[in-house]
C-alpha cells in the first residue's frame, strides 16, 4: 500500500521566487506539448510520444528566446510534458476530457521534483537546482524548512513527489510504499448513517456531532460572510465603466478572505480525518455506508449549504483509504436501500416518512431514532453481504 504525506513549507524569499519560477516552467512545458500535438493533429500526423517530445524540448532549449529554460531543473519540465501527454491518452481512452491550456491567473501552480533528486530530513526538504553554484555555503539554499518536524519518513522510497501552492503557501506531498496490513478485525461490523444534523450516527451507538454547530465554526463563517461583503464593495467603488479595477485594499481584503476559508476547511478536514480514524481504529469486522446521492441532496436549497458543508464525499474517500490500510472490507449500499423507512424490528417499510419525522414509530410498537435505525439496517445489511 501507499501512503500519501502533504507537509507544508516555510522558504525564504529567493527559495519563494525559485518555486514560482520552476512552477511556470512546467505550466510552459505543458502547453508547449498540448500545442505541439494540436499542431501534429492538423497536419495529419500521429501522436507524438513523450520521448520524442522531450528530445524536440532539448533542441527548444537552444534557441537564444528559450535559453531561460536552462536555469531551471531538467526533471520539471521532462515530468510536465509526461504529465500533458498522459492527458491526451486519458481522453482517447475515455477516462478524462480534452486537455485544456493552463492560464496563468487560474490554473494552480504545482511541479515535479525527481524522486532520485529530492532528499528528507526531519526538518527540511532538499529541492534540485534552486541554488547554481556549488559552494557549500549557496547549496544551503537548496533545503527548504518544512512546518512540521518528523512528519514525512527518511528511509523510505519517496514516489511521485510534488511542489503545489494553494493561494497561501506551498506544499509538498509525496508517496511511500508500505507492506500490506495484516491485522485482523477485533469487533462487530459498524453501520454508518451520513446525515445533516449530526455527521454520523453509528450502530454501535457512537454519534458524531455535526462540526458546522461548533461555536468557532460559526464564527469563522460569520467573518468569511462579512470579508465577501466587503469585497464585493470595493469591487463595485472600483469598477471604471465595465471593467473592475483591482487595488491594493482589494488584494489585501482577499487574502483575508483566503486565509478565513482556508482555516475553515482545515476544520472541515480535520474533524473528519478524527472521526474517520477513531472508526477504523476499533478494527471493525466490516464497515457499511449508504451510497448518497449528494447531487440531488444539493438541489434542495434549504438544505444545499448544510449538505455541502457536511463533505460526504470526503468523508467516504477517507474510509476508503483507510480501510485499505487496515484491510477491513467497505460495504457501499445502494442508494435505493430503504434504511431509515425499514423497521428494524418486524421489517415493514413506512414508505410516507417525512425527512421532519425525526423519530420512527412502527405499528409493531417499536420508536426509535431514525438515523439510529438507518445505521442499525445498515449493518444488518453488511452482515449478508459477508
Amino acid at each position: 500500500m501507499i501512503k500519501s504525506y502533504k507537509v507544508r513549507l516555510n522558504p525564504n524569499n529567493k527559495q519563494l521566487t525559485r518555486l514560482f519560477q520552476y512552477a511556470g516552467c512546467a505550466r510552459f512545458a505543458y502547453n508547449w506539448t498540448l500545442d505541439r500535438e494540436q499542431e501534429n493533429y492538423r497536419k495529419g500526423g500521429k501522436f507524438l510520444s513523450d520521448y520524442d517530445l522531450r528530445k524536440e524540448f532539448t533542441q527548444l532549449k537552444k534557441q537564444p528566446d528559450y535559453e531561460w529554460l536552462n536555469n531551471m531543473s531538467n526533471n520539471v519540465a521532462k515530468q510536465a510534458i509526461k504529465d500533458a501527454c498522459g492527458a491526451f491518452k486519458r481522453f482517447f481512452t475515455g477516462k478524462a476530457n480534452y486537455p485544456r491550456f493552463k492560464s496563468k491567473k487560474h490554473s494552480v501552480p504545482s511541479f515535479y521534483q525527481d524522486t532520485v533528486k529530492i532528499k528528507f530530513t526531519d526538518t527540511h526538504v532538499k529541492v534540485e537546482g534552486i541554488a547554481g553554484s556549488k559552494r557549500k555555503n549557496r547549496q544551503k539554499q537548496n533545503w527548504i524548512r518544512l512546518c512540521e518536524k518528523g512528519r514525512i519518513p527518511t528511509d523510505g522510497k519517496y514516489l511521485n513527489p510534488r511542489f503545489t501552492f494553494d493561494g497561501l503557501y506551498w506544499y509538498v506531498s509525496v508517496g511511500i510504499a508500505y507492506p500490506d496490513s495484516g491485522s485482523s478485525p477485533e469487533t462487530d461490523g459498524v453501520g454508518i448513517d451520513l446525515g445533516v444534523k449530526d455527521l454520523a450516527v453509528c450502530s454501535d451507538g457512537n454519534i458524531y456531532k455535526n462540526i458546522n454547530k461548533d461555536k468557532k465554526a460559526k464564527k469563522l463563517e460569520k467573518r468569511r460572510r462579512r470579508l465577501q461583503r466587503r469585497v464585493s464593495r470595493q469591487f463595485e467603488k472600483n469598477k471604471e465603466g465595465e471593467n473592475y479595477c483591482k487595488t491594493r485594499n482589494i488584494i489585501k481584503s482577499q487574502k483575508q478572505l483566503l486565509k478565513v476559508i482556508k482555516r475553515l476547511t482545515n476544520i472541515h478536514h480535520n474533524y473528519l480525518h478524527q472521526t474517520t480514524s477513531e472508526i477504523v481504529d476499533r478494527k471493525p469486522m466490516f464497515i457499511c455506508i449508504e451510497d448518497l446521492n449528494v447531487s440531488g441532496m444539493m438541489k434542495n436549497r434549504h438544505l444545499s449549504k448544510a449538505v455541502q458543508q457536511q463533505l460526504f464525499y470526503e468523508f467516504r474517500r477517507q474510509l476508503e483509504y483507510k480501510c485499505g490500510w487496515k484491510s477491513i472490507p467497505l460495504v457501499v449500499v445502494d442508494r435505493f436501500y430503504p434504511s431509515s423507512k425499514l423497521c428494524v424490528c418486524c421489517g415493514v417499510v413506512k414508505k410516507d416518512l417525512k425527512l421532519s419525522d425525526r423519530v420512527f414509530w412502527c405499528v409493531c410498537g417499536n420508536v426509535i431514532d431514525r438515523d439510529l435505525q438507518a445505521a442499525l439496517n445498515l449493518k444488518r445489511y453488511g452482515e449478508s453481504a459477508n
